[in-house]
């Protein structure tokens, strides 16, 4: 991945600075605010990437899009621009976030559903993850109507596939390999 190696140590300079200035936790919920933005918008990530667009005019831009943006994270936009990097943003925005989770012990689950979850299933989650884990716990969630129900936790490495289309491909499995022959 073209500019991963320089994102890594933007995003660690950025997280030296944010924890020298204790705002570490505020430029981490500005860099969630960016990754997803700038994921979700092909647009955008074209005109960053832009040679011909002017550095002040994507400045602005990024300002009117990010509003409240804690001091070290402006700085963090300035210098980007300045050394014609701001094309890396969003790269810059992941890896400080996992350098954060890293620092503060905070590990990734992701929670895949058929339906959203609601605000107290959500929070039975973190708590059991936690439980589990020992750590805080970074919770995201994915709707995919396939898993027809139940649900599939990933934390790290690890997965849990309590989903009721894992459960027919099973009895599906089972049902096609069994050998028994019906004395009728």
């Amino acid at each position: 991945m073209k500019g991963a190696r320089a994102a890594k140590r933007y995003a660690k300079a950025i997280l030296s600075l944010a924890k020298d200035k204790n705002a570490a936790e505020a430029v981490n919920k500005d860099m969630h605010d960016i990754r997803q933005t700038v994921l979700g918008s092909k647009d955008l990530q074209s005109f960053l990437s832009s040679p011909i667009i002017k550095d002040s005019l994507k400045k602005n831009s990024l300002l009117a899009i990010f509003k409240d943006l804690d001091n070290v994270t402006l700085g963090a936009l300035d210098i980007l621009i300045e050394n014609g990097r701001i094309n890396l943003l969003g790269s810059i925005a992941r890896e400080y976030i996992n350098f954060y989770n890293l620092d503060n012990e905070i590990q990734d689950a992701v929670v895949t559903t058929a339906v959203p979850l609601d605000k107290d299933l959500e929070k039975l989650i973190m708590s059991k993850v936690k439980e589990l884990t020992g750590s805080e716990v970074s919770l995201k969630q994915l709707v995919d109507k396939d898993i027809i129900g139940g649900f599939i936790l990933r934390i790290g490495d690890l997965q849990y596939d309590a989903s009721i289309s894992r459960n027919l491909n099973n009895l599906k499995r089972e049902l096609k390999d069994n050998t028994y022959v019906s004395k009728f």
